[in-house]
């Protein structure tokens, strides 16, 4: 009834616990970089179908890829360094089987919020507890955006009461050389639809963001990792604006 996507790359460490919190599922298929460690060996002797497929900084596209390796309805799309909780899998498994014989079949996907579990500590407030639409009908949407990227689905959705937890960039050299990385996609994308930056943005935006994250969103409820969060986030603002201006420049 399910089919569950996981987009891996170099994720030896985080894969196997992955897997074992969907293997209830019927159709698990996982998405593979080019891994250079032992990601793929790990999900293929746990018995997950594996493709290898360039992700070429355009996750988007890597996720509509994998949509077109289901083989049933409804698809959950988990990431390597996510975890589906024993409650969330009940809840999606009555949510589709409920589905199947008629009920509620007006909705077309569900959005499941994330909290973030990072340095040791579960934060839960700031920017963990997003809602994301992470579980949908096969052939509701498609993924749109190279990174930050959408599930574009037609039709009714609403929110799961159970929530995924989050494991990522667990030490800080981890988190900024993701965000480097992720600055680089969104600006390039950014201009490539010819969009402008002004330099007051690149000096008041990353520092509204820190405001609404540790302050309006309470991340100070999270102590001294809520504020490196917060800090951390307000940095990947103001990278983005600042490549972005940069591109426009002298590109």
């Amino acid at each position: 009834m399910l089919s569950v996507i996981i987009l891996a790359k170099n994720e030896g460490d985080n894969i196997k616990e992955c897997i074992e919190s969907v293997k209830w599922c019927d159709d698990l298929i996982v998405i593979d970089d080019y891994s250079e460690d032992n990601t793929i060996e790990i999900a293929k002797k746990m018995g997950v179908n594996v493709f290898t497929h360039r992700l070429n900084y355009d996750f988007s596209m890597q996720r509509n890829f994998g949509l077109s390796k289901t083989k049933n309805e409804w698809v959950l799309f988990v990431d390597a360094d996510e975890r589906v909780s024993d409650a969330l899998a009940f809840e999606i498994s009555s949510v589709i089987s409920n589905w199947v014989n008629g009920i509620r079949n007006e909705y077309k996907g569900f959005y499941v919020k994330r909290f973030d579990f990072i340095w040791g500590k579960e934060l839960k407030h700031g920017e963990s507890g997003i809602k994301l639409l992470r579980l949908a009908k096969k052939k509701a949407g498609n993924w749109v955006g190279k990174v930050h990227e959408e599930w574009k689905v037609k039709g009714q959705v609403r929110m799961l009461k159970n929530s995924i937890t989050h494991y990522p960039h667990q030490t800080v050299v981890e988190f900024l050389r993701e965000i480097n990385l992720y600055t680089s996609v969104r600006a390039e994308e950014l201009h490539e639809k010819n969009m402008r930056v002004r330099w007051w943005s690149i000096i008041l935006y990353p520092m509204s963001k820190f405001i609404v994250i540790f302050f309006i969103k309470r991340g100070f409820l999270d102590g001294i990792h809520g504020f490196i969060f917060a800090i951390i986030m307000s940095f990947h603002s103001f990278l983005v604006r600042g490549k972005l201006w940069f591109l426009r420049k002298y590109v």
